[in-house]
């Protein structure tokens, strides 16, 4: 399966957050799933928008999460 790799930047850039809000959410078990690889942090694309619609799903259903 080949799904990109993106950094924690470019997920910022995307989800139009700070570096340092994500880097807080993955401190506190929230926001898309990353993982380390070779001592940083990369999240998966498909993860990551799987994660936003959670999110937006949540959002119209009437419950929030982070």
């Amino acid at each position: 399966m080949s799904d990109e790799l993106l950094t924690t930047a470019e997920v910022g850039q995307m989800l139009k957050v700070a570096v340092t809000t994500l880097r807080q959410w993955r401190a506190r078990h929230l926001g898309p799933p990353g993982f380390a690889v070779g001592g940083t942090v990369r999240y998966r694309k498909s993860a990551v928008e799987r994660w936003l619609a959670e999110q937006e799903q949540a959002a119209a259903g009437g419950r929030v999460s982070a």
